[in-house]
């Protein structure tokens, strides 16, 4: 049976459903050592027993509400108590939520759950990343970063808040950090790629009422790819030989394509990451 993840250690984030099950599930298949990470510990067992199941190649899970700076950094100490070696991370849990909520860390939702989880836990464990290098980061992004702004002084939806903005800029936010963390990384082994995966059929965004989730079930089933399709990027970045050494790129459809003029400021993107340092409490 030919594996070619066989040896990797690799950490897939939000994996309970949609394209983090499917992207940690074909890693698994392809000989991959996986750890799951969700807030849900009975689903995460339950996917953790089904891929082995499906895979004959165990994989262990992670409870951890990354959508907070204390279920962050429990889990990045829970993944450094259990492994020496991170061969792969793949950033994929978000949210998106059409109401403003605060965190426990007094922070607006979607930009904790979307960018500062990326932000902490990739830097959390950086040091793991470089020392088993080659490695790579793959952060899922979206194609709505295009439409996006990033408004320092409405970071977390202070002075007015909509959903889909604070999505788009909390996608924004991601493509910045990749590139970012790519030019901080370069030449010493650790990849960074952001990608689109599509317009995807899951569970995503049916936590926001019932006339929201009606909606969003209906154009999901009807625009929407299914989430194997969507999955096929992330694990792309993840395990193609094709992509060994690329670094810094979008990529869409398993192609590098150019993202928005505005991701490709250099001064935003260093101003983002001194902000998201601050939040996170300077912890890294």
């Amino acid at each position: 049976m030919d594996a070619p993840m066989k040896g990797k250690t690799v950490l897939v984030t939000g994996a309970t459903n949609g394209i983090g099950l499917v992207t940690a599930r074909e890693l698994a298949r392809m000989g991959a050592q996986v750890t799951i990470i969700s807030r849900d510990g009975d689903k995460c067992a339950l996917v953790a027993e089904t891929i082995k199941t499906e895979t004959a190649n165990p994989v262990e899970y992670i409870t951890a509400d990354l959508s907070t700076l204390t279920g962050i950094k429990q889990a990045a100490a829970v993944f450094k108590q259990h492994h020496t070696r991170l061969h792969v991370l793949v950033n994929n849990a978000g949210g998106f939520f059409n109401k403003r909520l605060i965190t426990p860390d007094g922070l607006e939702r979607t930009f904790a759950l979307n960018h500062l989880n990326y932000f902490l836990l990739t830097n959390l464990l950086l040091d793991m990343l470089k020392s088993s290098s080659p490695a790579r980061v793959v952060n899922v992004a979206s194609g709505i970063h295009m439409g996006a702004r990033l408004e320092f002084d409405n970071l977390q939806g202070e002075k007015r808040y909509a959903g889909f903005r604070a999505y788009g800029q909390s996608k924004l936010c991601n493509v910045l950090f990749t590139y970012e963390l790519a030019r901080r990384l370069n030449g010493i082994g650790v990849t960074v790629n952001a990608l689109h995966p599509g317009y995807v059929d899951t569970g995503f965004s049916l936590n926001n009422g019932i006339f929201f989730r009606v909606f969003a079930k209906f154009s999901a089933r009807l625009f929407g790819r299914k989430p194997a399709e969507g999955a096929q990027t992330s694990i792309y970045l993840a395990a193609s030989p094709e992509v060994e050494g690329v670094t810094g790129k979008y990529f869409v459809n398993c192609k590098p394509e150019k993202s928005s003029p505005l991701s490709y400021d250099e001064e935003l993107a260093k101003k983002l990451w001194q902000v998201s340092l601050e939040l996170a409490g300077k912890v890294v």
